[in-house]
């Protein structure tokens, strides 16, 4: 071989030599390196360079050794590296297809006439499906949703036989009541339209409520979204009730204590709550029914009305004073059992921060006995 067809082989092999030791050549230029090898000298040098360079790499740690000591990411970046170069060699299916492929790049190579033709495309499918579904309902009239103003007044045997499958809330309308409409699942689909007011809407928000498990939280929690503004109503009220103090989900049970922030005063609301603070599992359920009979005391009365905190009376392990229980004043009875409740979730709940809540209200309700 001359000198000049030697220098250009040896600029042909040279780049191969670093992937010809760590044996990444393919037949072909494995075989072409081999045979150069075997008559050049420079490039044996150099091959030998380039062998006790990567052994010297060898012995200095790899991340990549640490990270992937198995070789499986490197294999599988081989693997996905392999198909795609694949994929962009041999074309698609329908590329093979001369009318389709002359398509495509013509669409390729004018983006505006692409999208103005997308648009039309568009447009003829909205048409079609269109007069579709319209053409659907006519031969099928019993699947339509029946609109029912006013309601129908069902009895608790139809509402265990259907099932809520949406609820929707419109915007507050001129006179600021909120449209509720409520899509039910029975023999024949069926909506009802219409406020809080329409009796038959507050039933069926209250009976997904009540019947807890039957149907999903976010179900049961879209009905006390609703039912909080109708909160002082009696059957909106048991239904917020039931929910605060039998509800599996504590998210629920959270929701229906915020919905009854407005009726904190009355005494069944504040049984419920003081039953939350004994027995709820949850402490942000807790902490929620902590904040509420705090905040029903702030609007219950002036500091004149507090139970006194007597030293005669018995004291809790820790020196405190149990507060005295003026007897036919219903109001301190009512004021002591929180106050006690207090006391008891102060000294013995597992959550620090309820223990830390319940401290703050009782020094709070000091406060306000000492004013």
């Amino acid at each position: 071989m001359t000198s000049g067809g030697l220098h250009n082989a040896c600029e042909q092999v040279a780049p191969l030599l670093a992937f010809y030791a760590c044996g990444e050549l393919d037949e072909g230029e494995l075989t072409l390196v081999q045979q150069h090898l075997a008559i050049c000298a420079a490039c044996n040098a150099q091959l030998s360079e380039e062998k006790n360079l990567q052994t010297l790499l060898a012995f200095l740690p790899q991340e990549a050794d640490r990270l992937d000591s198995a070789g499986v990411l490197l294999s599988q970046c081989r693997s996905e590296l392999a198909e795609t170069l694949d994929d962009l060699v041999r074309p698609p299916v329908l590329e093979k297809t001369p009318v389709f492929g002359a398509f495509r790049r013509w669409m390729a190579l004018r983006p505006a006439w692409s999208g103005a033709v997308l648009v039309v495309l568009g447009l003829l499918l909205g048409m079609q499906a269109s007069q579709w579904y319209s053409a659907r309902n006519a031969a099928n009239p019993l699947d339509e949703a029946v609109n029912v103003r006013p309601g129908p007044h069902f009895s608790d045997d139809q509402l265990s036989k259907m099932a809520v499958a949406g609820i929707n809330f419109s915007p507050p309308t001129g006179t600021g009541a909120q449209n509720v409409r409520v899509e039910l699942n029975a023999e024949q689909p069926m909506e009802i339209n219409g406020s809080l007011d329409d009796s038959d809407v507050r039933r069926v928000l209250t009976y997904v409520v009540k019947s807890g498990e039957r149907f999903d939280p976010g179900m049961r929690l879209d009905c006390l979204e609703a039912l909080k503004a109708r909160s002082g109503d009696s059957e909106v009220q048991d239904a917020l009730l039931a929910a605060a103090r039998k509800d599996q989900n504590p998210a629920v049970r959270l929701k229906a204590l915020e919905a009854l922030r407005d009726s904190t005063s009355e005494d069944a609301v504040r049984a419920v709550l003081l039953d939350t603070l004994k027995h709820d599992s949850n402490p942000g359920v807790r902490v929620e029914a902590v904040n509420l009979l705090v905040g029903s005391l702030e609007k219950s009365g002036n500091a004149d009305t507090m139970p006194a905190m007597v030293p005669g009376m018995p004291s809790l392990p820790d020196g405190n004073t149990v507060p005295a229980m003026a007897r036919g004043n219903a109001h301190e009875v009512s004021m002591t059992g929180v106050i006690m409740t207090l006391e008891e979730l102060r000294r013995r709940d597992p959550s620090s921060y309820v223990r830390l809540r319940s401290a703050a209200a009782l020094r709070q309700l000091s406060a306000r006995n000492d004013q």
